[in-house]
């Protein structure tokens, strides 16, 4: 087909991923959008929801019936199969795609599983004999994946190991067919890559905790990962021959029903049950009705192998806010075919989309919503701040970096310093040694650095208060610490437009983590104005209500002259 495909028939439009690929298409006014489904009144009443742009239909058409007969009715030109399971297609779970090819129509899907997508490529002389295209996995795994890997490892001399994750926001709607796909491999031995080699290990047993944490963004909190079966752990070891291990898994939120569903899992490989799949309808409702925390959802990818004759080990980030996270399955079809209205169709044959798409191509997708992406290296970086920044440490102004890449700095300024009234807020003030209330009050700042970490005295007019800032790891990884005596907060560092905010993730005593609801709130910012550096905090808590707020300006006194060359210098290590 010379043209580019104008009709795109969704099969699933109206359900889960079908819905949100729709809405994706829509503001493209070259397209009819053909949304299938058994419903005929779910169809319509679908498409009458649909913001106005492309010209739509709603067609009703049954996977299970005559499917080559209703498609050359419909004639569309794209296929979309955005249903599922693909796990339980059953006996012939490629009938889709063989109506399509001969009706002569491209077929895309989102298919996640593994035998599914990696046995598409049974059609492939005749998709090239005919000029379709037929790709299989259009989605999260194995596209995006697949993209991350190839920008994280575009200059390594070999990849020995793969290691990602999805963790959905407890908020995100998960459709029946997906509860079916996990409650079916549940526990069950499932093909990966190890030592090189296909191995088997059993779904939802094996766990990693991660951190996901684009730079300068807010970080989702760490979660435990449960290694699931997607085409990822097979394909991305073909994209790669020489890797060794590829590991896969999976996030869900709430933690406790999580671990539940692992507790279970776990039963299924000892042979207590014999699968999870008659209890997927009561799974699907209980996510329904107990979900809380965070509405963020989030997805990394890491790489490890080597470059120059070093080893380098790599990682790719993602956080998406409320809905927005959602879409990103349903992202790579829709890339796919506005490329391909773009002049850059992709090539006749049928094949697992494992090169359809660059990272690139996503960006521009993720710049229309609260999608944070970024890049984090292990490699060796002067300063602590630029460490945890990473890619985000150019994007701010020159009087912050000045002031936290010089070996060492002393600065002076003025404040206004403001103190809370209540009883508990004074204690915790005198507690922290926090300054006095004061109109305008001279400030100085000795920054002393040492061996991985930071001591920051501060000096308000005579008073004196002292932490150490150092880099956090386990449950507080990529967050800044600060230690007071024996507490330690850790933080986000999040850069918004031009200015640096310090966010409270978590905070411990004595190494005991304390509830988040009863910890501090800050909102702490650091910001350039008219060339000089100036600073923000106000810090409070449910119990105690404001503890104190000061703000003012400071201008370094000592070193100076290399804290400015090394901020003009210091930029973050290509990833």
């Amino acid at each position: 087909m010379t043209e580019p495909p104008r009709r795109i028939l969704i099969l699933g439009g109206y359900g889960t991923f079908g819905g949100r690929l729709a809405r994706l298409l829509v503001s493209e006014p070259a397209l009819t959008l053909l949304i299938a489904g058994r419903s005929a009144a779910a169809a319509r009443s679908f498409c009458m929801a649909l913001p106005a742009g492309a010209a739509r239909s709603a067609e009703v058409l049954d996977r299970d019936g005559d499917l080559e007969a209703r498609l050359r009715e419909i004639a569309p030109d794209v296929v979309v199969d955005a249903t599922g399971p693909f796990q339980a297609y059953g006996a012939d779970p490629y009938r889709v795609v063989r109506a399509a090819l001969a009706c002569g129509a491209h077929y895309l899907d989102l298919a996640d599983g593994s035998a599914f997508v990696r046995g598409i490529a049974r059609f492939d002389d005749e998709a090239r004999r005919r000029g379709l295209v037929v790709l299989s996995g259009a989605s999260s795994f194995p596209l995006l994946t697949a993209a991350a890997v190839r920008h994280l490892a575009h200059d390594f001399a070999r990849v020995h190991a793969i290691t990602g994750g999805i963790a959905p926001s407890p908020h995100a709607r998960v459709g029946l067919n997906v509860m079916r796909a996990i409650a079916g491999y549940a526990g069950q031995p499932i093909a990966v890559t190890r030592d090189g080699r296909e191995a088997q290990a059993r779904a939802f047993v094996e766990t990693r905790r991660r951190t996901v944490a684009p730079p300068g963004a807010m970080p989702l909190v760490p979660r435990v990962f449960s290694l699931v079966d997607v085409p990822d752990l097979r394909l991305l070891a073909d994209l790669r021959p020489e890797v060794r291990s590829v590991w896969m898994g999976a996030a869900p939120a709430p933690a406790a029903l999580h671990r539940l569903l692992r507790w279970l899992a776990r039963a299924v490989s000892l042979r207590l049950v014999p699968s999870l799949a008659p209890f997927a309808a009561l799974m699907h409702r209980t996510l329904r009705v107990l979900h809380w925390g965070e509405h963020r959802g989030g997805m990394f990818v890491e790489v490890e192998g080597e470059r120059r004759g070093e080893p380098v080990r790599r990682s790719w980030h993602l956080v998406a806010e409320d809905d927005d996270g959602p879409f990103i399955p349903s992202m790579a079809v829709a890339g796919i075919l506005r490329r391909w209205h773009a002049g850059r169709a992709p090539a006749p044959g049928a094949r697992p989309a494992l090169r359809e798409l660059e990272l690139a191509d996503y960006e521009a997708l993720f710049a229309r919503r609260r999608i944070a992406t970024g890049c984090r290296s292990d490699a060796q970086t002067d300063g602590l701040y630029r460490r945890l920044l990473g890619e985000s440490w150019s994007a701010l102004p020159i009087a912050l970096r000045s002031l936290h890449a010089a070996p060492q700095l002393r600065a002076r300024g003025k404040a206004t310093v403001v103190r809370g009234a209540g009883l508990l807020a004074r204690a915790a003030a005198r507690l922290f040694r926090f300054p006095a209330a004061a109109e305008q009050v001279d400030v100085e700042v000795l920054i002393e650095r040492r061996e991985g970490s930071e001591l920051w005295t501060r000096d308000f007019g005579g008073r004196r208060f002292s932490s150490v800032q150092f880099a956090g790891g386990g449950r507080s990884e990529w967050l800044l610490c600060e230690r007071f005596g024996p507490f330690v907060f850790g933080m986000a560092l999040v850069v918004d437009a031009s200015r640096l905010r310090y966010v409270v993730r978590r905070w411990t005593c004595c190494g005991i983590p304390l509830p988040r609801a009863l910890g501090p709130s800050t909102e702490a910012s650091e910001f350039e104005e008219a060339g000089r550096f100036r600073f923000s905090v106000e810090i409070a808590s449910p119990l105690t209500g404001l503890i104190v707020r000061y703000s003012g300006f400071l201008d370094p006194v000592t070193d100076a002259r290399a804290g400015l060359a090394q901020a003009q210098a210091a930029e973050p290590a290509p990833a």
